[in-house]
């Protein structure tokens, strides 16, 4: 177990496509953490921001765009980028800063400006770049690969697009009560089903739109947010940003192949599983203890393969937990009470801080119709391209 630090402010811009700059968006939202954390901007002695490929060179040393943007005053500055894994990056940047005793107050901020439509690879000709290299040899998007991993669990599990569907039915019920959520639409099972193919055997509400959007926290030590009249504020205890072990025997994102294993014996784990694992282990906590969890549900079958990753339930089971209602608001153990991807679309570099946000309103109790009874621990976890993982606990 390492130290814990204060989460004292949580402030997010809402998710949508509003065509405006992702500036725009972490500046808002970086003020709403200010506000709610209750100091000032001169108070904050390290910035950290996510970065976004999207936005030219500002987008590349986010931390010191968004330092400028709300008036230099001499904080230090960190831009780090870890694909879909960026937000909890830097988070994990900050904390470390703080326990390392280099800052006692920081502010990290994540804000994206998303194109119109799925993903494309970056420009130019770059044959030694497997994410350029899956889009130019199979012509293979995302929701190709999202669509294989659904196809994986028909196969392994016996799980059925009506399970799939599910998830989005659930997921946009939670979103509805959300106002930072882009989609606020009850959903119907009939909707999922009557919605467009996209990659058999998903359908366009089966996978998360891309959006526009920007989440920050301020973070402290535990003992300026003693000083400053919190003294039992929601507390960051594990940061995991773990990556995968060889041989990786699942093919991955952006990979079009497997490791071998002919050397080698597999390790048993997945990569996402020793993700959740290693936050655990640093929390020193279990599954069996949490209260709720955020996951990333690029699509609604991999939200189902979520629930086995962090320990939820056994593999292969992840639908059985669907089924039985634990998942759902007033569930067991609620996934995804702030709407998840499927209700707010991906802003890259916000979205793992927007998962410790709502970790934060349902530890504090202030979630409103989504919240959590006696919510008291909350795990999130996503994955990024390249061997990013990351998973966050949060405790009160």
């Amino acid at each position: 177990m390492t130290g814990d630090i204060a989460v004292l402010g949580a402030g997010m811009h809402p998710w949508g496509k509003w065509g405006r700059s992702f500036v725009e968006y972490g500046t808002v939202a970086a003020r709403a953490a200010l506000s709610d954390a209750g100091i000032g901007w001169q108070d904050v002695q390290s910035v950290v921001g996510a970065d976004t490929v999207r936005g030219g060179y500002p987008g590349y040393v986010a931390g010191a765009t968004f330092a400028q943007a709300l008036g230099w005053q001499g904080a230090r500055v960190t831009s780090v980028y870890a694909a879909c894994a960026s937000g909890a990056q830097a988070i994990g940047t900050a904390r470390a800063q703080i326990l390392a005793g280099l800052a006692d107050v920081a502010l990290v901020v994540g804000a994206d400006s998303a194109p119109k439509g799925f993903f494309a690879p970056a420009g130019g000709e770059r044959p030694d770049d497997p994410d350029w290299l899956r889009f130019r040899l199979l012509g293979a998007t995302n929701p190709a690969y999202f669509a294989l991993y659904a196809r994986r669990r028909m196969a392994l599990y016996g799980d059925t697009a009506e399970d799939f569907a599910q998830v989005k039915v659930k997921n946009a019920a939670a979103g509805a009560l959300n106002p930072n959520a882009r989609y606020r639409k009850a959903v119907t099972p009939q909707d999922v089903a009557a919605s467009a193919v996209v990659c058999d055997p998903l359908r366009l509400l089966d996978i998360c739109a891309t959006s526009d959007g920007a989440a920050a926290l301020v973070l402290t030590s535990m003992e300026f947010a003693r000083r400053h009249g919190a003294p039992d504020p929601v507390r960051i205890r594990a940061v995991a940003t773990n990556t995968p072990v060889y041989p990786r025997t699942v093919l991955d994102l952006p990979d079009i192949a497997t490791d071998s294993a002919a050397a080698v014996e597999p390790s048993g784990e997945s990569f996402r599983a020793s993700i959740a694992r290693a936050a655990y282990e640093e929390a020193g906590i279990g599954p069996e203890e949490l209260s709720l969890a955020e996951v990333y549900d690029l699509s609604t079958a991999l939200e189902l393969q979520w629930y086995e990753d962090i320990g939820l339930c056994g593999e292969g089971e992840g639908a059985k937990l669907l089924r039985e209602g634990a998942t759902a608001l007033g569930g067991r153990i609620p996934v995804n009470t702030s709407g998840g991807l499927a209700s707010f679309g991906e802003a890259v570099p916000a979205q793992a801080i927007a998962q410790v946000c709502e970790l934060t309103l349902q530890l504090r109790g202030r979630a409103g119709e989504r919240q959590v009874a006696g919510a008291r621990a909350g795990i999130t976890a996503n994955q990024g391209l390249f061997g990013h993982g990351s998973s966050v606990i949060a405790v009160r």
